[in-house]
């Protein structure tokens, strides 16, 4: 199987990569910057257009079986209402958590196509919830929603094609994104994470699921 990971060089994503290469997959990760010394490496912005055809180019018709949309970015972290998030903010992290997304699978989706029963895994988190809005993070709480808004119209449009999408919640994961009070460790996500998307399928396609299985409230 070929998988490639964005935003695979820390974090829940690179978890995901060595997760995989340890299993004996095919994983092809991306990074902004320097790539990592060790496995097969690829540089991606996901929200530069130019970036995403380079990268469509070098991997020419290379089929991948399965696509996780990690790249993310949480700024708006402790921001105050009164003077916080401002407009810059908003638009850089709609551009790489939600429009990244849409461009990754968009320029990525003939190597989808080549592929059997390929999947798109999409993480998003229960923080796009609007049955349980607690309030704060307002741009990432926003954006997390809109690319679970997404991730479900692409089921649609790709299930008379075979190509499963599930959305996910990764847990609140002791990460540099999600901090030292997280409530899982970075191996339990991945472990969950690969689990929930060797069980993605047509039978299932549109799902949103937490890292363990269950279905957070939206």
């Amino acid at each position: 199987m070929t998988i490639l990971i964005t935003g695979a060089n820390r974090g829940i994503g690179r978890a995901m990569f060595d997760g995989y290469r340890s299993r004996g997959d095919a994983v092809i990760g991306t990074t902004r910057g320097a790539a990592p010394d060790e496995g097969l490496w690829e540089q991606l912005e996901v929200s530069d257009p130019t970036s995403q055809a380079a990268l469509a180019g070098r991997l020419g018709g290379q089929p991948l079986d399965l696509l996780v949309c990690n790249a993310g970015v949480y700024p708006d972290k402790g921001n105050a209402l009164e003077d916080g998030y401002p407009a810059q903010m908003w638009a850089d992290a709609f551009a790489t958590n939600v429009t990244g997304v849409f461009l990754t699978i968009q320029s990525l989706l003939p190597n989808l196509r080549t592929a059997e029963n390929a999947k798109i895994a999409i993480i998003s988190s229960q923080m796009a919830s609007h049955q349980h809005a607690p309030g704060g993070s307002y741009i990432y709480r926003a954006s997390k929603a809109a690319v679970l808004n997404l991730g479900r119209n692409l089921s649609k449009d790709l299930e008379a094609e075979g190509i499963a999408v599930g959305i996910y919640h990764p847990g609140w994961v002791r990460t540099d994104m999600g901090g030292a009070g997280g409530d899982i460790e970075v191996d339990q996500a991945r472990d969950g994470l690969m689990a929930r998307f060797d069980a993605l399928s047509m039978a299932n396609t549109g799902c949103f699921e937490t890292w363990d299985g269950n279905t957070p409230p939206y």
